[in-house]
């Protein structure tokens, strides 16, 4: 997943790229609109995280300017909690989300990840070797026929999906279905989560060929 995190103030850029980092997310940074709309024009982003107040230009602009894009990132607007006024025109421009100022990592960690399963569920569909996943529907298929998967076991299918030939660090699984599950994921209970999909979705789940384990790292897709 690619992130544009567009603010002005240098601590908040130096914290917010390194939590963002460490969660497997590839991050550009933009101090500024034009330089915001500029990465924006030229590259492709799943999601912008954007201050409404910028030293040069204004966070609605680029929220339009990234909504022009095809295909358009999700937008996230970071605002200052008693800034009513941007909030409301914010979402009435097509933002996605908005999260207030100042914010603690675990939600807005959260808020990212809803944001891009509305954003994922409205996108084409998902293939893992023989596996087919339909995100607007939450339908799976492997060679034809319906797959029966707890809401737990979809997550973490439709993750190794999107992430497909990259490494997935367990932190980054665990973090991404601890939201899902309401409680903390152990690495035992991560592992035990992995082979129930395992025994779905591989033809000899003894020897995977689509949900790989990478010792000591994490996970990556065979296929």
């Amino acid at each position: 997943m690619r992130m544009l995190l567009v603010e002005d103030y240098a601590a908040i850029v130096a914290s917010l790229t390194d939590l963002l980092r460490s969660e497997g997310y590839e991050t550009r940074c933009a101090d500024g609109q034009d330089a915001a709309v500029e990465l924006l024009r030229s590259e492709r982003f799943d999601l912008a995280l954007v201050d409404v107040a910028l030293a040069q230009g204004n966070g609605f602009a680029v929220c339009a300017a990234a909504k022009a894009c095809d295909p358009a990132p999700a937008v996230i607007f970071l605002t200052a909690s008693d800034d009513e006024f941007s909030t409301v025109a914010g979402l009435d421009m097509g933002a996605d989300d908005y999260i207030a100022k100042p914010f603690r990592a675990r939600e807005l960690l959260s808020r990212i990840r809803s944001v891009l399963r509305r954003t994922n569920a409205a996108s084409s569909l998902l293939r893992l070797g023989d596996v087919e996943i339909d995100a607007g529907t939450a339908c799976v298929r492997k060679a034809g026929r319906d797959l029966a998967l707890t809401a737990l076991e979809y997550r973490l299918l439709l993750l190794f999906a999107q992430s497909r030939g990259k490494l997935v660090t367990r932190e980054h699984v665990r973090n991404a279905i601890w939201d899902s599950a309401g409680e903390y994921v152990s690495d035992n209970t991560l592992s035990v989560y992995v082979k129930r999909l395992r025994d779905k979705v591989e033809d000899d789940p003894a020897e995977p060929r689509l949900i790989l384990t990478v010792r000591g790292l994490g996970y990556r897709t065979g296929a």
